[in-house]
């Protein structure tokens, strides 16, 4: 009886002090991808980036021609789970848009999602110009 009685006890108490850890649906990754997959993940998502790369410079006069970017060179800022498991995500970048032999020309923020649809995007920084004459 006495055995019943404190596993009782110690059940009532742990039932009631314990909290699930599950009891929050995590949206936003809080770990660190590797080198490879975030590679991979950034050049699956080529194509909203250089949209979103031309339509922040084309009104730029000043802007070199040919401007491109490189994954090993883009940040990922956060990935925001936006429909459960398995859904879709969005995934904002910083990429940083160079010319020539990888001069950087300005920084940008953009924001895509998971199946390619570019979102929206913002202009941070220009750098200047070097001219080569």
């Amino acid at each position: 009886m006495k055995r019943f009685a404190v596993i009782l006890i110690l059940a009532t108490v742990l039932v009631t002090t314990g909290t699930s850890v599950y009891s929050k649906t995590i949206n936003e990754t809080d770990t660190k991808l590797c080198e490879t997959l975030k590679y991979a993940l950034i050049n699956s998502l080529r194509e909203p980036i250089d949209k979103a790369i031309t339509e922040i410079y084309k009104h730029d006069k000043e802007a070199p021609e040919g401007l491109a970017w490189a994954s090993f060179q883009t940040e990922i800022l956060k990935i925001k789970q936006l429909n459960g498991i398995g859904g879709k995500y969005e995934i904002t970048l910083k990429v940083s848009p160079y010319y020539r032999a990888h001069i950087t020309y300005g920084e940008d923020k953009i924001v895509v999602s998971s199946d390619g649809e570019l979102i929206d995007y913002e202009h941070l920084k220009t750098y200047p110009k070097v001219n080569f004459n």
